[in-house]
Parts: C-alpha cells; structure tokens; sequence
C-alpha cells in the first residue's frame, strides 16, 4: 500500500520538490510597521531622544529615501536584465540638470520630463556600449559617471551664468511641485501627537507626515516602485526581462528578443535614474546644484543589493540609509546616541540567532561587535558631531555585511551576450 506525504509526491529523478515560496502578505507588513514603531517607542523611552518618530523626522526621511530609491529602481531594472549599471551616478546628474534647466524655462512639471529625458540619454549611451557593442559594463559605466559630470558643469555654466540668482555652478530657484496636505487629519494627528501617549503618538507622528505637506514627487517616486514591482514580478514582459538576466541563451531559444530587452531595460533605468537626480533639484532643493548628487547613485546601488534584487528589500534599504542619515541632521549627536543601543541589542539578538544556528564562530563575532557598541553607548553621552554625518555609510556597510548570505544577484548579470550564442 503506497503512502503519501504532506510534502507532495516526488517528481522522478528522486528530489523531492521545492516548497513555495511564501507571498508577503499585507497583514505581515502591518505588524512589521507596528513592531518597528514599537521597537523605536522602547528605544525613544530608554534614551529620552524625542526625535526618532516625529513628523518632522519622518517627512526629512521621505525626502532623504525617494532619490536612493529611484537611483535603486534603475539599477534593479538594468540588472534584472543582466546589465550591471554602475553609472547610475552620471545618469542622476545628468537629470539634476534637465529639471533645472527645463523647470526654469517652462515650469516644474517640465522639469520631471526633463529629468527623465536627460536620464534616459545616458541610459541610452549605456545600453549602445553594452548591448551593442559589448563594452564591459563597469568601464562603460564610469565613463559615463565622469562624461556626465563634464558635460553638465559645462552645460551649467552656459545656460545659468549671468541668470539673477544663477551661476556658473547653480541655476536660479526653480518653482515649486504642489504638495498634498490634509489640515483636519494633520491637525488632528498633531493633538494625538501633543497627548505623548506611548506608542500611539509615535503611529500619530508618522501618520502627519504622511498627510503634512507631502511632495507629489514622493507619491510619484512610490507609484513607479508598485508599478516596477508588478510589470517585473507579475506580467510577461517583466517574466521576459528577467529570463534575459537569468540565462540569454535559454530565452533566445524560446523566441525572446534578448538584445531588445536589455537595450528596453537599460534605458528606463537611465530614466529611473534621471528622476532621483531631478529630485534632488525640484524638491530637495528646489534649484540645480553642482555635485548635488552626492554619491546617492552608488548609494541607490547598495540599497538595491542590500534588497535582493527586489523592489520591497529595495525599499526598506533605501528606508534604512535615508532614516539614519535623518537622524544625523536632526539632532545628530542625540538621535544617533540612541541607535548605537538600539544596535547592540539587535547584535546581541543576531549573535543568539547564530548560535542557535551552530554559527559559533559568526555568533561569537557579532556577541563581541555587539557589546563593544553597548560600552561605547554607556560611555558617552552624545556622538560628536563629526561622525553624524558616518552613521549612514556604517550602518550600511553592516547590514549589507550580515544580509551577504542571503543575496542572489541574477545569474547572468554582467556578462556580455551575442545574439545567436544559444545555437
């Protein structure tokens, strides 16, 4: 008599199946919302840091995460497609000045266009060298970065020197993208807020933010992520795209025009890209800047490699680098006091994690990391404000560090494909 299991029958060859891959549910993420909340409540409790949760910090981090997460978004594109696209930076440079220069002359909404547009020139560049021409895909994309940075300073002092409040380095002030406030809820909120209830006005605070004088940028910047989410995960076309990442040959095989799909996705990463750096002009600062840009391309890069690959990991790390570099802005020195406890205690966590794990060595390690932080938080009373401005850079380069094993990158990602290499 033959019997069944609750795993499934096993396919021939003897391997038993796979499980499936669980969806995040909507539930899932609201209870992580509320423990993250919850955990920052205890944190802003046991340190007296009042700043960690208001609707001032949590409207900075919006501003401070939508350029890392479009630059992400652009990579995320290009490398699903197996395109490494390291000149993301010289892309968002490129769109920092086609929204000065279009939203001067013919107004903010032009200035999205034409940060697209310009971002899309160089994505365009990067996908002729690479796809058609096979040129490797780091040279490509550091010639890019430093192409765009010439070409945009020269540009710049053309078009803005001589303008009233322009310059050879900056544009005159562009005008300004509406906002979204709704004064009732916000008025409300902000009276929960005053309460000082626990927990309950931390939610309140966060909820301001979100109906306070909230850029459409931001909504935008969100909208293109659920959208870049279902064309990539759920249509298929996204199922093509990434076939074109995982194995070229496989898809050519099966009638997929790989050239075309790579060419398709370099170019909306580069328009992705010009989009953070037309951020940048239109609402971080509301004018062109040279060397506005900062890094956050190679930022944006991280952010989506400490995300899998994914638009929701590309997010939370995207969330991660813009809240801790908050943080260090406002009240630096107190605020990011508090998080070296918040880091021990979650090392300490990770370390008992690893040893449950038979990770003796690994576990021991972050033990040791762990409580050298928590000696350097009850050592001090405030981090100087000279390593504020780190903290970012840090906790990154930690988290991506302890995320390592985990990461999948696509299979063929970076490689060169000629068209017929499948026969």
């Amino acid at each position: 008599m033959s019997t069944t299991t609750k795993a499934g029958p096993t396919p021939a060859g003897g391997r038993a199946a796979k499980p499936a891959r669980r969806r995040l549910r909507p539930s899932y993420l609201l209870l992580g919302f509320a423990g993250l909340v919850l955990l920052l409540s205890l944190l802003e409790l046991a340190t007296g840091a009042t700043d960690l949760t208001s609707a001032g910090t949590v409207g900075a981090t919006f501003i401070a995460v939508t350029p890392i997460m479009l630059a992400g978004l652009g990579g995320l594109w290009a490398e699903r497609a197996g395109i490494v696209n390291i000149g993301l930076e010289g892309m968002m440079i490129l769109g920092t000045y086609g929204a000065g220069y279009f939203a001067y002359h013919y107004g903010a909404w032009a200035g999205i266009l034409g940060a697209l547009l310009l971002g899309m020139i160089g994505g365009l560049i990067h996908a002729t060298a690479t796809v058609i021409f096979g040129v490797d895909h780091i040279i490509s994309g550091v010639a890019i970065n430093i192409i765009a940075l010439g070409a945009v300073q020269y540009l710049a002092s053309l078009t803005f020197e001589g303008l009233e409040g322009g310059g050879s380095t900056q544009s005159p002030p562009l005008p300004d993208l509406p906002s979204i406030t709704i004064g009732p809820l916000s008025d409300l909120l902000g009276s929960v807020v005053d309460t000082d209830w626990f927990f309950v006005s931390q939610v309140a605070g966060i909820l301001q933010a979100l109906v306070t004088n909230l850029s459409v940028y931001v909504l935008l910047a969100l909208l293109l992520l659920i959208v870049s989410s279902y064309v990539l995960f759920r249509t298929p076309f996204g199922l093509r795209l990434r076939s074109c990442g995982e194995s070229p040959s496989a898809a050519e095989s099966l009638g997929v025009a790989v050239l075309r799909y790579k060419f398709v996705a370099v170019l909306i990463s580069g328009g992705m890209a010009g989009l953070a750096g037309g951020f940048l002009a239109l609402v971080a600062s509301s004018t062109y800047r040279d060397g506005q840009t900062g890094g956050r391309g190679y930022i944006g890069l991280a952010a989506m490699i400490f995300g899998n690959w994914r638009p929701g990991g590309l997010l939370m790390g995207s969330g991660l680098f813009g809240y801790t570099e908050t943080l260090g802005l406002r009240q630096g020195g107190t605020s990011v006091h508090a998080l070296l406890l918040l880091l021990a205690v979650l090392a300490v966590c990770a370390a008992v994690w690893q040893f449950r794990r038979g990770q003796s060595t690994a576990g021991a390690g972050i033990l040791v990391g762990g409580l050298l932080v928590g000696a350097l938080y009850f050592s001090i009373d405030e981090v100087p404000g000279d390593f504020t401005s780190m903290t970012p850079y840090v906790i990154t380069l930690l988290v991506l560090a302890f995320a390592a094993q985990r990461l999948r990158a696509p299979a063929a990602v970076g490689q060169t494909y000629r068209k017929g290499s499948a026969g």
